[in-house]
């Protein structure tokens, strides 16, 4: 397949190119790219952004996370904010706040900077550490929650209800079911509720990862392996519900909690099944997308993982914006 360097319309020739996954030039550095690569950067641990390359480059923390998830291969390894040289390219891995180990990529060549978000949030995390924004030329951004619709609650008021509600259903002589993504969403919320001195069980799937976040030096605080009998005043963390495991046999009375940001939307709700749905995201939302774009500054941007019409509304906005896929 012949690949295609970005010239259609207005677009600029770039220091990448786009064939079926983001390519970096010089150098071919395929960039999340889910098929096998000579190198390809792995901004985090999530398989949809993961495949088994002969060399990925990667934090530590992912590269034990995706070792568990993929097994061996061989790594260079990028700490955070420690620049690199990868064939005429500084390459600089930088905190993206979506879950352990997760990083922005940021690349300089005597041309310019090029900024790949990857999946990312704004604001403090429990688990996550804080995204860092450095200025950039060129921004390639995940936009996963690109319409106003989405601009969620603050963190801190989703956090109390959260808590609020788990401490009712304790009350109501329930078993809190905490179904949350089983790497990432999962750890966080487990930090969430032992940081609020509530104990937590987690189904096996869970608890494999959160033994490796706490190697990686990341404490969740009071949580066990469930072993098929709950425990009082213990809440239960396990998978999304339409994921396999989600199904914790043992509980008598249970009530179900689903945390995502496709929560906020009503509409959207029932699809999860559970009793309460919290809009906790580890994606940035409509705001944080803007800020993004404010404190990196760039000169042109590329939008992926969300809706196209984002494109225009950052066009509106006076942005030179354009749909990368």
């Amino acid at each position: 397949m012949q690949k295609t360097l970005f010239q259609l319309d207005a677009k600029p020739r770039e220091n990448f190119y786009f064939d079926r996954g983001l390519f970096l030039l010089p150098g071919h550095l395929g960039v999340d790219v889910r098929r096998r690569q000579q190198f390809g950067f792995i901004s985090h641990a999530h398989m949809d952004h993961a495949a088994r390359h002969e060399t990925i480059l990667c934090t530590p923390e992912t590269a034990a996370l995706v070792r568990h998830r993929i097994g061996e291969t061989q790594f260079r390894l990028m700490p955070l904010g420690e620049t690199i040289e990868f064939r005429q390219s500084q390459l600089t891995a930088l905190s993206a706040g979506h879950v352990l180990g997760s990083a922005m990529l940021l690349a300089a060549t005597d041309d310019g900077s090029t900024l790949y978000t990857g999946d990312y949030r704004l604001g403090q995390s429990y688990t996550a550490g804080e995204a860092e924004l450095p200025q950039a030329d060129v921004l390639v951004m995940e936009c996963t929650f690109g319409d106003p619709f989405y601009r969620l609650p603050p963190r801190s008021e989703t956090i109390a209800q959260f808590v609020d509600l788990v401490d009712q259903a304790f009350r109501r002589g329930a078993t809190p079911m905490i179904h949350a993504y089983v790497l990432g969403k999962a750890q966080e919320v487990t930090k969430i509720l032992t940081a609020h001195g509530i104990r937590v069980q987690q189904q096996p799937d869970v608890f494999a990862i959160s033994q490796i976040y706490q190697q990686c030096g990341c404490d969740l605080g009071e949580y066990e392996l469930y072993d098929g009998r709950p425990k009082p005043r213990h809440a239960i963390v396990c998978p999304p519900r339409s994921q396999r495991g989600s199904d914790v046999h043992g509980v008598i009375h249970a009530e179900h909690f689903a945390m995502t940001g496709w929560g906020w939307n009503p509409a959207l709700a029932a699809r999860y099944r559970c009793d309460h749905v919290i809009p906790l995201s580890d994606h940035a939302d409509y705001a944080e997308l803007l800020e993004t774009i404010e404190q990196v500054a760039p000169q042109r941007i590329y939008c992926t993982h969300g809706p196209k019409r984002f494109v225009e509304d950052l066009r509106r906005r006076g942005h030179q914006a354009f749909w990368l896929g």
